[in-house]
C-alpha cells in the first residue's frame, strides 16, 4: 500500500501540461454531470416545494457552514501544496478531522434551538440537528483521496464524488414526490455524504488509522492556519448576506435571494471550480519555475474568461425567461437579483484564477488579506441596502464587494507572475467586448420571439453562435489566440 502511495507521488514521468488537460477533462466532465443533475433536482424540487422549504434550508445550512467554516484546518490544501513526500502526514490529519467532526456535531445539535429562535423559524431546530451528521459522516472519509487532487487522477475524483451527487438526486427527488415538503432535501444531502464515505475505501487502497502526532498536526497548520483565515473571511463574506436577509426579510425572501444567487453563480463559479481543482497542484508543482509559472496563469485566465464572460451576459439577458420557463411565476420576484448576482459571479471567477496562484506558491496570507477588505466593504454597505431594497440591495452590494477586491486580486497576481498589465488586460477585454456585443444583442431582440421555453432555448443558441463567431473574429484581427488555445489542449489530451 505504501509503494502504491509513493508511486502515485512520484507520478511525474508525463509532461505536466498533458496531464492538467487530462485532469481539466475528468474535472470538467464531473462537474458537467453534477450540474445537469443539480439543475434537473432544482426544478423538481422548485416545482414541488415552496421558497420557504428552500429558505428552512438554507437556515440550516447556514448554520452547519458557520462551524465548519470557523474550524477549518486546511489539512487538505496544505497537504496538496506540499512537495515532499506526505504519507507519514495522513493518520494524523484523518484523526483531528474526527474529533472536530464529533465537536461539531455536538455543538450543531445544542445551539440548534437558539438558531430557530435567532430566525424566527421553529421547524429550522430540528432539521439543523439532522443534517449534523452530515459532518460527523464526512469526518470518517478516508484522508487518501487527497491523491486524487495532488496527483491530478482526477478520473478517480469523478467516480468518488459522482456516486454522492447521483444518489443525493434519486433520494431528494423520490422523497419530494412522496413527502412534498423540506425533508426532501435533508434526506438527499445525508444520502449522498453516506455514498462518497463508502465509496472513498472502496476507490482508494489506503486505510487510515487513529494516531496522533503532533508535530505533524502543528506542521501541517503551519500553512492551514492561512486556510482557515481565508476560509473565515470567505464564510462571512458569502454568507453573511444570507444570514441578514433571513433575519430582516424572513425565510421565504432568503428562499428567492439564495435561489438567485445559485443560479446567477454557479455557471461562473463552477467553472472555476473545476479548472482551480486542476490548476491548484499544478501551479504547486511550477512554483519554483517563474516563466511555466506565467505562462500557466494566462492561459487559465484567458479560458476562464472566455467562458465566464459569456455565461454572465447570458444569465443577465435571458434571466426572466429561465426563471418563467423552468421554475415557475412563483418565482420571478428573484430575477432582479439573479441579473445583479451574475456580474458578482464573473467578478468572483476573475479573482479566483489569482487567488489559486497564491496558494500554489505558498502565500496563502495576500488572499486572507484581500477578504478583509471585501468583508470590510460589506458590513459597511449591507445592512442599510437591504432595508432599503431588499434582496436587490443585498445583491449589488454584494456585486460591489467583489468587484472592488478582484482589483486587488488582479494586482497580486501580476506582481507575483510578472505577466504584464499589458497581457493581462488584452487577456480580459477582448472576451469582455465580446460578451457585451452578445447581451446587448439579444436584450434588443427578446421582443420578436413571444415568451416561453423556446425563447430561451433560441436565443441561448443565439448568443453562443454570435460569440464564437467574435472570437474568430478577434483571433484574426486582435491576435487573441483562443483557438490556438484550445487546438493545444485537446491536442494535449489526444497525447495522453
Amino acid at each position: 500500500m505504501i509503494d502504491k502511495l509513493k508511486s502515485e507521488e512520484n507520478n511525474s514521468s508525463r509532461p505536466l501540461f498533458h496531464r492538467v488537460v487530462k485532469g481539466g477533462i475528468w474535472v470538467f466532465s464531473l462537474r458537467i454531470a453534477e450540474r445537469i443533475f443539480y439543475l434537473i433536482r432544482l426544478i423538481i424540487l422548485a416545482r414541488i416545494l415552496a421558497p420557504h422549504d428552500f429558505g428552512l434550508m438554507g437556515i440550516a445550512l447556514l448554520t452547519m457552514a458557520t462551524l465548519e467554516t470557523f474550524s477549518q484546518t486546511g489539512f487538505q490544501a496544505a497537504l496538496i501544496q506540499k512537495k515532499e513526500d506526505t504519507k507519514d502526514y495522513l493518520n494524523s490529519a484523518w484523526t483531528v478531522m474526527i474529533i472536530r467532526g464529533f465537536i461539531l456535531f455536538m455543538i450543531l445539535y445544542f445551539i440548534a434551538p437558539h438558531v430557530a429562535t435567532f430566525f424566527r423559524e421553529p421547524q429550522a431546530k430540528l432539521i439543523i440537528q439532522i443534517i449534523g451528521l452530515s459532518i460527523l459522516i464526512h469526518a470518517f472519509t478516508n484522508i487518501g483521496i487527497v491523491y486524487f487532487q495532488k496527483e491530478l487522477e482526477f478520473n478517480k475524483q469523478f467516480v468518488y464524488q459522482f456516486f454522492g451527487t447521483f444518489t443525493d438526486f434519486v433520494v431528494a427527488v423520490s422523497a419530494a414526490l412522496i413527502i412534498r415538503n423540506v425533508w426532501a432535501i435533508v434526506f438527499g444531502l445525508l444520502a449522498g455524504n453516506c455514498a462518497r464515505l463508502v465509496m472513498s475505501y472502496l476507490i482508494h487502497p489506503y486505510r487510515p488509522q487513529v494516531s496522533l502526532d503532533f508535530s505533524k498536526v502543528k506542521e501541517l497548520f503551519g500553512f492551514g492556519k492561512w486556510v482557515l483565515g481565508s476560509s473565515v473571511l470567505v464564510f462571512l463574506v458569502t454568507q453573511g448576506d444570507s444570514a441578514l436577509v433571513g433575519k430582516l426579510l424572513g425565510a421565504a425572501v432568503l428562499g428567492f435571494y439564495q435561489m438567485a444567487y445559485k443560479i446567477s453563480n454557479t455557471p461562473t463559479s463552477e467553472i472555476t471550480n473545476v479548472i482551480s481543482q486542476v490548476t491548484f497542484p499544478a501551479y504547486s508543482k511550477l512554483q519554483d519555475n517563474l516563466p511555466k509559472l506565467t505562462e500557466a496563469y494566462l492561459k487559465v485566465l484567458q479560458l476562464i474568461s472566455y467562458l465566464s464572460f459569456l455565461i454572465a451576459g447570458l444569465i443577465f439577458a435571458l434571466a426572466p425567461e429561465f426563471t418563467r420557463a423552468f421554475l415557475g411565476e412563483k418565482w420571478m420576484p428573484m430575477v432582479p437579483a439573479m441579473q445583479v448576482l451574475a456580474f458578482a459571479g464573473l467578478s468572483r471567477s476573475i479573482a479566483a484564477t489569482s487567488g489559486f496562484i497564491f496558494y500554489g506558491v505558498g502565500k496563502p496570507k495576500v488572499d486572507t488579506k484581500l477578504q478583509i477588505l471585501r468583508l470590510f466593504i460589506l458590513a459597511l454597505l449591507i445592512y442599510p441596502f437591504t432595508v432599503k431594497w431588499g434582496i436587490l440591495g443585498t445583491s449589488f452590494v454584494v456585486f460591489l464587494s467583489i468587484f472592488i477586491t478582484s482589483i486587488g486580486f488582479s494586482y497580486y497576481a501580476i506582481k507575483i507572475t510578472k505577466c504584464g498589465i499589458k497581457d493581462f488586460t488584452k487577456t480580459i477585454v477582448i472576451p469582455l467586448i465580446n460578451a457585451a456585443f452578445v447581451t446587448v444583442l439579444i436584450v434588443g431582440s427578446k421582443s420578436i420571439i413571444s415568451s416561453g421555453m423556446w425563447k430561451f432555448i433560441i436565443f441561448t443558441g443565439v448568443g453562443f453562435l454570435t460569440y464564437f463567431i467574435m472570437t474568430y473574429i478577434s483571433d484574426k484581427l486582435f491576435n487573441y489566440k483562443m483557438h490556438a488555445l484550445l487546438k493545444e489542449s485537446f491536442q494535449s489530451l489526444k497525447a495522453v
